[in-house]
């Protein structure tokens, strides 16, 4: 099918300075209990292409789920008019913009296709771990699911570019809701944040049955802890929290079409402007952050981004130092700076912008039992479970669903509601302990929104546990 719809888009490629097709099918199913009761299965499957025409100077887009020759035919026409109109009006030169016209695939490893795995099975493990979450009647809610996408795309230039890519993708995720008559607590898996590239071969690492009673567990501990309490002192953030302290603190103000101007309207600006890279000091010495959307199973890695730039792993912070933005090949050339692959769109019926793709925090050389060994008084928190940012992406305040004193060097007492706040032009520079290999996990999010009109895209983050000081955190909320 590709294949003949490629074939129609040659035939019919305009005289301009450069053209191109995006042609994207996802197709997905998501199986789902709910207080042991299955769900209504979710299928979709959805196919369209995105024409894009630099020409004269303009750029034009044109959506079309009418991958016929007359349809195409039509985007192409929308395409070209919208060029000509936005020629004399354009931010940049877009006829200037050096497109690349690369050649090659990508796909996923799966060792375990979803398809060959029974439905019968996936209902099963799901109907076992609802069993193994009910532990007690004070458990009031409780859900399993899983969620797989595979989401193809053939990427064509009038340059004779010709870029096919797939994705699987496979989210397990699991939560509690306990209630003792006066309040609720909830405990999850990872905040949905257990999402990879992979087949049903994630379920091995992600046993769902038998995680499913420790989270319960939690949960009633939760329930008669006593809210964290109001101090000044070291925080200790697990690896599915400093998801998103990357995500909120480092990805977003870092986006270059953010930091130009393109979303103030909408999402925000970011207190990062274009002079500090190459001379803002954004963490500790401790702090390296890369982009790699070469990783092989993380959640958003890519060959190729949806304008064709190869993919490569690529320092955005290094030794605390700030050194480039998160800008695709248009922002880079209406900055005059380097940037990295990360133009992206959700959908086939979406323009690529710049996006997050895998943002990782580099692992350190502590242990976890190290880090806690050297905090006198603290807090260790896990999974997010709430999140507040200004407009700038600086002042912040998250909350976590679960938390542990640290009280001389030692994990103590459970907390409930614990959160902190920060500014993060200082709190990354408070960066004073990283975990080692040992203390990494590799998460993601499904669920990361930005643009208008509006689209949400799949992002990875991995991070070794963290210690900052001189935090604020306190309990309830």
């Amino acid at each position: 099918m590709f294949e003949t719809i490629a074939a129609r888009f040659r035939e019919q490629m305009p005289a301009v300075d450069f053209c191109s097709l995006r042609i994207a099918r996802e197709r997905s199913q998501q199986i789902s209990t709910r207080q042991g009761v299955l769900q209504p299965l979710h299928n979709a499957d959805d196919l369209g292409g995105m024409v894009v025409v630099h020409h004269g100077g303009g750029i034009g887009y044109a959506a079309t789920g009418d991958l016929t020759a007359s349809g195409l035919a039509a985007a192409l026409r929308t395409a070209q008019e919208w060029a000509r109109r936005s020629a004399d009006i354009a931010v940049t030169n877009f006829s200037a913009v050096p497109m690349p016209h690369p050649v090659g695939s990508w796909r996923t490893p799966v060792h375990k296709p979803w398809a060959q795995s029974p439905l019968e099975d996936k209902i099963a493990l799901l109907q076992r771990t609802s069993t193994a979450l009910k532990i007690d009647e004070r458990i009031v809610d409780w859900e399993a699911s899983l969620w797989w996408t595979s989401a193809e795309s053939l990427y064509l230039t009038s340059g004779g570019g010709e870029v096919h890519q797939v994705q699987d993708v496979l989210i397990p995720h699991m939560a509690v809701a306990a209630n003792d008559g006066k309040d609720t607590v909830t405990r999850s898996l990872g905040g949905r944040g257990f999402a990879r590239q992979a087949g049903m071969e994630l379920l091995d690492d992600v046993v769902l049955d038998e995680r499913a009673g420790g989270i319960a567990e939690q949960a009633l501990e939760l329930l008669v802890a006593p809210d964290c309490p109001e101090m000044k002192g070291n925080l200790l953030l697990a690896p599915d929290q400093m998801m998103l302290q990357i995500h909120e603190s480092i990805g977003h103000p870092l986006e270059l079409d953010r930091i130009l101007g393109d979303e103030r309207n909408y999402a925000g600006t970011s207190f990062v402007t274009a002079d500090m890279f190459g001379e803002y000091q954004y963490g500790s010495e401790l702090l390296n952050v890369t982009y790699d959307p070469t990783i092989t199973n993380q959640l958003a890695s890519f060959g190729w981004d949806d304008d064709g730039v190869a993919a490569s792993k690529q320092y955005i912070i290094r030794d605390g130092l700030l050194e480039r933005p998160l800008g695709s090949v248009v922002s880079q050339h209406r900055a005059g700076m380097e940037g990295v692959a990360n133009s992206r769109a959700t959908s086939w019926n979406r323009p690529s912008i710049d996006r997050m793709a895998n943002l990782n925090v580099e692992a350190g050389k502590s242990s976890f039992a190290e880090l806690v060994a050297g905090v006198k008084r603290g807090v260790y928190m896990q999974t997010n479970v709430s999140w507040s940012i200004d407009d700038s992406r600086n002042k912040f305040q998250f909350g976590c669903e679960y938390g542990r004193l640290i009280e001389d060097g030692e994990l103590t007492s459970v907390v409930r509601k614990p959160n902190y706040r920060g500014i993060s032009a200082t709190f990354w520079r408070n960066l004073v302990g990283l975990g080692d290999a040992s203390t990494m996990d590799v998460l993601g999010t499904p669920f990361c929104g930005k643009g208008e009109p509006n689209q949400v895209i799949r992002v990875g983050h991995a991070s070794p546990v963290c210690l900052f000081a001189d935090v604020e955190m306190f309990g309830g909320a």
